[in-house]
């Protein structure tokens, strides 16, 4: 029996196919490239009445209109592609509105990509090139295509694909051509033309350059040091045994449709194309804690200055899509135990309904201990183990791969975590320049991989006991000694202080004052404490953008200026680097549109109001030699904790950890003796 569709549930295929319809009626019998199908959310104003309605188990009513919000490239008479967004009323079968997006591009094409890859390694001036390189016989050239980052020396309307060019030495598919990266580079216009192919520079004081040099054989090296394919590496170790998670009961959270219960937790799973995973209406034990949550937004701008590489700038959702370029997660290799998947629906460019299988998957794991105490006088332990929920998603980005994972906590705490890993992107380096190099690393012969960022935005919406909440900021301060107003003799008292946002915009971190974010509602008091009851933000302590001011990157980018920002709920507002980020300019983001309202004086208090927060996190990855030839993961945590949200520890009641249920098994087994060395056992 089919679910009911809930406002919040990602369009379905059927409907896919009727958004389509629609908009075909529009443009009758031009080229059309489909490029999104998507949900748009109902206005909040209007889900908030048909939540509050649903969790008291009134009649619904009528439910709010299902709208799919559709991005097509629409070919006219002149051979010209234009971009056209157009909203499709579902219940109801007709357009609600269109708009052409002009200057505006959609996000990287897959299948356009390949087709720039066969332009670029079908033009004669690249093939050239490619014979001047003199590559060994057997040897392959590869053609990986990026989206131009815009550095202001090209005209932005149109799109231009910059085209790296790497080698493959082995014939295997999974060979890692990183490696093995080519001076060679080219630019591909929207027409899928070659305008221009040139050298790239391969020592610090090099430039572009259009000398003819051959490729230096020096570079090649044993695919013991560059490859991660086990059909290519040497055998791996034996030491690890079997590790096996069952749950012989099965799991504890329940589904239905996409609506999710466990534990005391409850909220609806939502995904689309540019966001990938995304969490609404999250509750625990009846309580409203936040409207929405997910990845908003995340930039990866590279730190190498000379020219082309400051095209080397990633949105990765905004350009690429978190959503389209998820992994399909099989058992037993992403996630252990018992698993929940998630599937999806995206579209081809003919409007046809795509699956993206598995794409979330959902498990418990064990997270140590939740909480413990052991009385000194009776030697008697009380000991909780910590359960946590986990739902993952994994996406492959070009040479990256992203791990984010949402973790919810028995103490109604809330985790986001980002693992990256996969591989360095990398270019050319003359062989025999020595020393250090200012802007990268050598992490094999003739190759370096540049430094650069990752930039994260977190968005979240909190609905703390209901929709009007505040941010606050605590900081923690030294009493001062010697005021006799104040007692502290002993000079070691210290006190918290508090202030509350009353104006949009961005703030920074502070751990010399253990500056801390918290989502308050003021209308609530905790009846123990005497507070608003509220969560705070657990920031990830991170560097900003590196990138100066002035810089596209710093102008196309606005959310990387502050760790956290405060701005009124707008419905559509999900992008802080704006919606359309493929070859944007600036001025589209988040820092903007608070600048213009303050201008137009549509500014507004976001004190007790509908506000959503956005933190910015990361890392500053200056590459290491153990970074290759595959990354160990690095790993970012973000949290979200009740702060005099509750009475007392929300954990109390998780069941004690107990042998019984456990099954833990002694190990049995001794280390043969070593030379004569003792353990200390044997005296």
């Amino acid at each position: 029996m089919a679910t009911m569709i809930h406002p919040f549930d990602p369009l379905r295929p059927e409907e896919i196919t009727k958004a389509v319809e629609c908009v075909r009626s529009v443009f009758h019998l031009q080229g059309m490239n489909f490029r999104v199908v998507t949900l748009k959310e109902p206005p909040k104003n209007i889900m908030m009445e048909f939540l509050d309605r649903e969790h008291r188990k009134q009649p619904i009513g009528q439910a709010p209109i299902r709208c799919a919000r559709v991005e097509v490239i629409v070919r006219n008479r002149s051979g010209k592609n234009k971009l056209w967004e157009l909203l499709v009323d579902l219940d109801h079968d007709k357009v609600m509105g269109k708009k052409q997006l002009e200057g505006k591009h959609s996000y990287i094409d897959s299948g356009y990509m390949r087709e720039v890859e066969a332009a670029c390694l079908a033009d004669e001036q690249v093939q050239d090139e490619i014979r001047k390189l003199r590559l060994p016989p057997g040897s392959t050239a590869i053609v990986e295509p990026w989206a131009y980052a815009t550095d202001g020396m090209n005209d932005m309307t149109e799109r231009v694909t910059m085209c790296w060019f790497y080698c493959r030495h082995i014939d295997h598919p999974d060979a890692n051509y990183y490696a093995y990266p080519l001076d060679v580079c080219a630019e591909v216009s929207e027409q899928l033309k070659v305008t221009r192919v040139y050298r790239l520079p391969g020592a610090a004081e090099e430039r572009i350059n259009n000398e003819d040099r051959s490729y230096d054989r020096r570079k090649i090296h044993e695919t013991s040091a560059s490859e991660y394919h086990p059909d290519l590496r040497p055998n791996p170790r034996t030491t690890t045994k079997p590790y096996q998670v069952v749950q012989p009961e099965g799991p504890s959270f329940k589904t239905r449709g996409n609506h999710l219960t466990w534990e005391k937790w409850s909220f609806r799973v939502g995904f689309n194309y540019r966001e990938g995973l995304t969490l609404h209406d999250i509750r625990y034990d009846g309580r409203s804690l936040f409207y929405r949550l997910s990845l908003a937004e995340m930039f990866v701008p590279y730190g190498d200055p000379r020219a082309p590489y400051p095209r080397k700038a990633a949105f990765d959702l905004g350009n690429d899509g978190a959503g389209i370029n998820a992994n399909n997660l099989k058992l037993g290799c992403d996630c252990l135990g018992t698993i929940k998947y998630f599937d999806a629906w995206h579209n081809t460019q003919f409007g046809e309904p795509l699956k993206l299988p598995n794409i979330i998957c959902c498990h418990e794991q064990d997270d140590g201990i939740l909480w413990k105490h052991a009385n000194f006088r009776t030697r008697n332990a009380v000991v909780t183990r910590s359960r946590i929920l986990v739902l993952q998603t994994i996406i492959t980005v070009s040479n990256y791969e992203y791990i984010f994972a949402f973790q919810f906590c028995q103490d109604a705490s809330i985790f986001y975590e980002i693992r990256a890993t996969g591989i360095l992107s990398t270019v050319p380096h003359n062989i025999d320049q020595k020393g250090d190099i200012p802007y990268g690393t050598v992490v094999a012969p003739g190759v370096m991989a540049p430094y650069h960022q990752h930039l994260f935005s977190l968005r979240i919406d909190p609905a703390i006991d209901g929709r009007n909440n505040t941010l606050a900021i605590e900081e923690s301060k030294s009493m001062p000694i010697g005021d006799p107003a104040i007692h502290n003799p002993f000079g070691v008292g210290y006190y918290t202080e508090h202030r509350f946002v009353e104006q949009e915009g961005g703030l920074d971190l502070d751990v010399s004052k253990a500056r801390v974010f918290k989502f308050l509602n003021e209308n609530k008091i905790n009846p123990i404490t005497g507070t608003p009851v509220g969560y705070k933000l657990l920031a990830h302590p991170s560097q900003m953008l590196l990138s100066h001011p002035d810089s596209f990157h710093a102008k196309r980018s606005e959310f990387c200026q502050h760790a956290v920002w405060v701005t009124r709920y707008e419905d559509d507002d999900h992008f802080p680097a704006g919606r359309y980020t493929m070859q944007s300019t600036g001025g589209d983001g988040i820092a903007s549109a608070i600048q213009k309202r303050d201008a137009y004086g549509a500014a507004q208090s976001v004190r007790n109001s509908d506000i959503v927060v956005w933190h910015t996190f990361g890392m500053t990855h200056n590459p290491r030699i153990e970074d290759w030839p595959v990354m160990p993961n690095e790993k970012i945590t973000v949290g979200l904790k009740p702060v005099n949200f509750f009475t007392g520890n929300p954990g109390i009641d998780v069941p004690v950890s107990t042998q019984e249920n456990n099954k833990s098994v002694l190990y049995n087994g001794e280390a043969e003796d070593i030379g004569g060395v003792c353990c200390g056992s044997c005296l």
